[in-house]
């Protein structure tokens, strides 16, 4: 994939060829409009960490209650409610440098 921001795709793994980075899986609850943009900011906030990140939708209003979640669009990290809410690009690095060293 070209590294200009850009939505990512259902599956798409980010920094996928980085095989010794941690790895998170993802997914983006929310309206699909919401979760472009999310999706955008993510690719564009995340790609030049050291993690590898695999994405996925969902849009079914009833799984994302059932996961907790209240806000649109929420991203979830390995099933765990991550962020909350369109922040800005500049948050999402913040937040996910904290994973950079994380060896699972």
């Amino acid at each position: 994939m070209s590294e200009a921001c850009h939505t990512m795709g259902n599956g798409e793994i980010l920094n996928a060829d980085k095989m010794d980075y941690p790895f998170f899986k993802a997914v983006l609850y929310g309206d699909k409009v919401l979760c472009a943009k999310l999706s955008k900011r993510l690719s564009c906030a995340i790609k030049h960490l050291s993690l590898r990140v695999e994405f996925s939708y969902e849009y079914a209003t009833q799984k994302a209650i059932e996961k907790g979640i209240t806000k649109d669009p929420t991203l979830t990290l390995d099933d765990m409610i991550f962020i909350e809410g369109l922040i800005d690009t500049e948050e999402i690095t913040a937040k996910f440098k904290f994973l950079e060293g994380d060896k699972r």
